[in-house]
């Protein structure tokens, strides 16, 4: 006798023989009678998901989130399993629910934004760790293990192994190993604008060495000597309006200057 979805032995006890159920299901139109043959479908196989979700505990989310997330492949497998190919519902379900707790951790489990790629391989060397430290127990793989078990380069395995490492984020106001009181945040700097102010007056100076004498002067004695627009005029004989008149031609030049040089 041919092996269908109705007979196929089950491998775990977690795994009830309902292939006449999703046989009726797939018969059944939209309604009430449907939706909980459906439901019952879901709450039988239940224990098989929970089973699942427990594998992926202790990588930085809840148990019970896990199942949530299960509960959620478990229904989608539900919904578009199709008996009629013959294949077991258990066969169909593991990889729907797996997957689904796979994205649920690469899509709301990484603080920061990491490429696909990155994940994979973060993903992979993970996985070649743990085999390896059975085959190889009481000795730490290297980088050169890794890849060749994985089959990846030694830069590839160094890029996962990074990530490994940054899974999440540590907040600046942890507090440091060995420092009690002083945290992380404490030990970081912050921009000098002392070093602004010494890449402006490189940039300015060929543009000031290139001024009349009679304006540089007034430029050094209102922002280097602190002189008022009024006593720079006495001091040099001209009107305040005129040292006013000065100051904004040297702006405008001044500025002429360094955006078609920036440009």
């Amino acid at each position: 006798m041919p092996v269908t979805a109705s007979t196929r032995p089950h491998p775990h006890d977690d795994a009830p023989d309902t292939g006449e159920s999703f046989l009726r299901l797939a018969g059944l139109p939209e309604g009430p009678e449907r939706q909980a043959l459906r439901d019952e479908l879901v709450r039988l196989w239940l224990p098989m998901a929970e089973r699942i979700a427990v594998r992926f505990r202790g990588r930085g989310e809840s148990l019970e989130d896990l199942y949530q997330v299960a509960a959620l492949g478990l229904v989608k497998a539900v919904d578009h399993y199709d008996p009629a190919r013959g294949r077991a519902f258990e066969a169909y379900a593991v990889p729907t629910i797996t997957g689904e707790i796979k994205r649920h951790f690469r899509d709301h489990m990484w603080t920061l934004h990491v490429p696909r790629r990155v994940q994979d391989l973060r993903n992979r060397v993970r996985a070649a760790l743990k085999e390896l430290a059975h085959t190889t127990p009481g000795r730490t793989p290297t980088v050169a293990d890794i890849a060749a078990h994985t089959r990846l380069s030694e830069d590839e395995v160094r890029t996962g192994m990074e990530a490994l490492e940054c899974f999440t984020a540590l907040s600046l106001d942890a507090e440091v190993a060995g420092a009690e009181g002083y945290a992380l945040g404490d030990s970081l700097g912050s921009p000098d604008p002392g070093f602004d102010l010494v890449i402006d007056r490189a940039a300015v100076k060929p543009c000031l060495a290139a001024l009349p004498e009679r304006e540089r002067t007034i430029l050094y004695l209102r922002f280097f000597g602190g002189m008022t627009q009024s006593r720079i005029a006495e001091q040099l004989g001209i009107s305040q309006m005129h040292v006013s008149r000065l100051l904004s031609g040297c702006f405008d030049r001044l500025r002429e200057e360094l955006l078609s040089e920036a440009g």
